[in-house]
């Protein structure tokens, strides 16, 4: 089965679920595969203000999830309108040097969300996402600018769309008997661990019936 995770770099929610990320795919390592999908936010979802962002961040952070420390604000820059792409373009351009792992986007996220830079800013963007995956600078700010990495971030997040949902972080589940679950907005292990189990449960049966029983009888008898 398979695990399609859509993630926003600037999403506080994305950067709390991560640690729940690591756990299942280091638990779940060899059966099952996990990939993640950039689904940008749209600029009517970005705060209009640090103070509104540190509302939120209080009532994510501090309320709901319990943080030791309260997430940076200083990335907000309001001549963006909010208009951030430019790490989730670096991040997505990492694959184009065979960087298909989570180290670019993390430090990406991490500058941002607790260090607060700017990284709005295609090219200190590309800084901080070389430096994590030991790639030349350069090269993937070419990368990231190219209307190949532009045009796979924008079929991303229309697929992300087209699951009818608006809330990251949002985890597609599949599997190779044509069952699907979309979880849309948690951050929390359980429900993704027993739903993945059940799916796992449900393809091992499946695989184990075709052992014994073969193909179904065709329609012409």
């Amino acid at each position: 089965m398979k695990i399609t995770y859509y993630v926003e770099i600037f999403s506080s929610w994305c950067h709390y679920v991560e640690p729940v990320w690591a756990d299942l795919k280091a638990h779940y390592a060899g059966r099952v595969e996990f990939e993640w999908k950039i689904a940008l936010m749209r600029p009517e979802d970005f705060p209009v203000s640090r103070e509104q962002c540190d509302w939120f961040y209080r009532r994510s952070g501090g309320t709901v999830m319990h943080q030791p420390a309260m997430l940076h604000s200083g990335w907000f820059e309001p001549q963006r309108a909010g208009r951030y792409e430019a790490p989730n373009l670096v991040a997505e351009a990492g694959r184009d040097f065979g960087v298909t792992d989570d180290r670019i986007r993390l430090a990406l996220a991490r500058a941002a969300l607790v260090e607060g830079r700017k990284i709005g800013d295609m090219k200190l963007a590309a800084t901080i996402g070389a430096k994590a995956a030991k790639l030349d600078a350069k090269k993937l700010l070419r990368a990231a600018e190219s209307k190949a990495v532009h045009g796979r971030v924008a079929a991303s997040t229309a697929e992300f769309f087209a699951h009818r949902i608006d809330q990251r972080p949002a985890f597609v589940l599949t599997d190779t008997i044509g069952d699907k679950a979309v979880f849309s907005g948690l951050v929390r292990y359980a429900p993704l661990a027993v739903t993945i189990e059940a799916m796992l449960m449900d393809t091992a049966a499946y695989a184990a019936h075709a052992a014994h029983h073969g193909k179904p009888p065709s329609n012409s008898e």
